[in-house]
């Protein structure tokens, strides 16, 4: 079945103004599991906030791409590596349900291309994720963004503990799911894939979300010739970020032939930022649990009629793929060109 069953209407905005013009600074709180691909969506997100266009509250982690353990300290040693003081998280070690389902193939053994980085200095915040986020949300109810670029665990634990979490996050970006395509299976994203039941329980809170899935993402990445003017800079900080960008396009060339670095976490930033880098479409998703061919996969009703439930999220469709390749190219550049 090809995708030309189903129509959609769409528009991009062709308002590209700072957030900070049009709006009041965005409040951003993310939830990650610091492999390549988040670490470079950290880089975007640090940019942004040096430009003044979002104010970062905290981050929390969780096990996905690596240990948890592992990616808490990935995510220390990127905001030290950025000069910046976000307190970080850590939160839940594995699935609701089942085992941990790690990505050394895809990330390396240390989630970050095994560039083994020295440990950071500052520890985790004494705060559990979960704590965290039910803390930011109530001190900022109604104004939090929150970012996700992970399996839903620490989300889905938080909304158990406190449903009312669900009434005052601003809105939810989530890099997960798909449409029409999967990763880990032939219908299933890795995020999503890696704690179905805590994904279910998001999708059927009520927050307002944004689904910025493979259908997207995977039009968005980098070949060698994407990356010539940070090789140009050939300095420590830009051998850092492109032995990154190697390892993870080393893992996709093996994977599936074609060398590129795709861009999933950094994209779902990007959209925080400027929702209208890619065009949505509202619709009822949820997610199996149970299939023995199509556990964790995002199952978005698009039979142009009244679902079985309301429509429940923004699903991303279509994407200015350049747009954001230069957005995120130009992040990393005033990052290494200091060094």
């Amino acid at each position: 079945m090809t995708n030309e069953c189903f129509i959609f209407t769409f528009s991009y905005s062709t308002n590209h103004i700072s957030p900070t013009k049009k709006d009041k600074l965005i409040k951003l709180l993310l939830d990650v599991d610091t492999g390549i691909d988040d670490a470079l969506a950290l880089f975007y997100l640090a940019h942004a906030q040096q430009k003044g266009q979002i104010e970062i509250l905290g981050s929390s982690t969780v096990g996905g791409n690596v240990e948890v353990g592992q990616t808490t300290q990935n995510t220390l040693k990127i905001w030290e590596m950025l000069e910046l003081d976000i307190p970080v998280a850590s939160g839940a070690e594995k699935p609701l349900m089942v085992p941990l389902n790690t990505a050394p193939f895809v990330h390396g053994d240390d989630g970050l291309g095994n560039t083994f980085l020295p440990a950071p200095e500052k520890k985790p915040s004494e705060e559990s994720a979960t704590e965290m986020i039910l803390r930011l949300s109530r001190k900022y109810s109604g104004e939090l963004t929150l970012l996700t670029t992970a399996p839903l665990t620490n989300i889905a634990v938080a909304l158990l503990q406190d449903p009312g979490l669900a009434k005052r996050i601003r809105k939810v970006v989530i890099m997960g799911g798909a449409v029409f395509t999967g990763n880990v299976s032939a219908v299933a994203e890795a995020n999503i894939a890696n704690d179905p039941e805590a994904a279910r329980i998001v999708f059927r809170s009520g927050m307002e979300m944004t689904l910025v899935g493979l259908d997207v993402t995977h039009e968005v990445y980098w070949e060698e010739e994407d990356l010539l003017a940070l090789v140009k800079i050939a300095n420590e900080r830009s051998g850092f970020l492109l032995q990154i960008i190697d390892f993870i396009s080393s893992a996709y060339e093996s994977l599936s032939g074609w060398k590129r670095c795709v861009l999933h976490d950094p994209l779902a930033a990007g959209v925080c930022l400027f929702p209208d880098l890619v065009k949505t479409e509202k619709r009822y998703v949820d997610v199996e649990l149970t299939g023995e061919l199509t556990r964790g996969m995002t199952v978005v009703d698009r039979r142009g009629r009244t679902p079985l439930g309301e429509e429940n999220m923004l699903v991303a469709l279509e994407v200015d793929a350049e747009r954001f390749k230069t957005q995120l190219m130009e992040s990393l550049l005033a990052w290494a060109r200091v060094g």
